[in-house]
């Protein structure tokens, strides 16, 4: 897959024509699908904060919790003025239908994030926001699955909670740039068919072609980078009393124009 969107606009055309004149091919419950980028060559790259109802039910968890500083948004009542930037390791994507181990018996603390995830086809340097839309080869679904117990022991940055194996769902596919205009998309969770998330792409608080000109800023972005790109509200430890997936939870991750990402959560023997 990597191979292909590195391929340019000349073979993505070719592969359409071939698409076009094909036979129909193997029915999808014939088949078992991987995550479109089942590899990625570097760390997936995310947005935390990114959508102000989030933004809001977070720092009022925090403050009431009293936690210290360091751990809190930025400027508890104020949107920031740049997106928290971080990274996730590519060994923690898995596909559709994979599991999602639990975490015992580091934590209990489980939780959903869905996100639109971002494909770089083109890549750059100091992407400039005007031109950036012309970097994304596609969108796919993620569910950024969080320890937050974990995620919270660490100085206040995200690694660890969000690090853990299977914890980074991805698909069912990738739709291509052309075809969707991400712009406002309804974004949902469901957990055992209960909506949990429910909202839009609208209302990230940083759209697009910023987050490609703060990422690419002094740093070359490749093609098949992938970029996940913040959750709404709805996540399950702001929730009063919080929530959390336990082994035997189905969890369902879909947007608007893209599909259902459907994920297990089970035990490790």
């Amino acid at each position: 897959m990597l191979g292909v969107i590195a391929g340019g606009d000349g073979l993505h055309a070719r592969l359409r024509d071939l698409a076009a004149r094909a036979k129909d091919g193997a029915k999808l419950a014939t088949v078992r699908l991987l995550a479109p980028i089942p590899k990625p060559r570097r760390n997936v790259l995310c947005v935390g904060w990114n959508y102000s109802e989030h933004f809001a039910e977070g720092a009022a968890v925090r403050a009431q919790a009293g936690a210290p500083a360091q751990t809190r948004a930025p400027a508890q009542q104020e949107m920031p003025e740049f997106p928290a930037l971080f990274s996730e390791n590519p060994a923690t994507v898995t596909g559709p239908d994979s599991p999602i181990w639990f975490p015992a018996p580091h934590s209990e603390q489980l939780d959903w994030e869905v996100e639109l995830a971002v494909i770089i086809g083109k890549g750059g340097r100091d992407i400039v926001e005007d031109r950036a839309m012309g970097h994304i080869f596609g969108y796919t679904c993620a569910n950024d699955v969080s320890v937050r117990d974990v995620q919270r022991r660490h100085g206040g940055q995200w690694f660890k909670g969000k690090n853990f194996d299977s914890h980074l769902p991805m698909g069912p596919w990738i739709v291509s740039a052309d075809e969707l205009d991400p712009a406002a998309l309804r974004l949902q969770t469901r957990v055992n068919g209960v909506t949990k998330q429910d909202s839009s792409t609208k209302f990230m608080l940083f759209k697009l072609p910023r987050l490609l000109r703060e990422f690419s800023a002094g740093t070359e972005l490749e093609p098949g980078d992938i970029i996940i790109t913040g959750t709404p509200e709805g996540v399950g430890f702001a929730r009063k009393p919080p929530e959390y997936m336990k082994i035997g939870d189905v969890v369902e991750v879909e947007i608007e124009g893209i599909g259902v990402l459907r994920n297990t959560v089970q035990g490790r023997s």
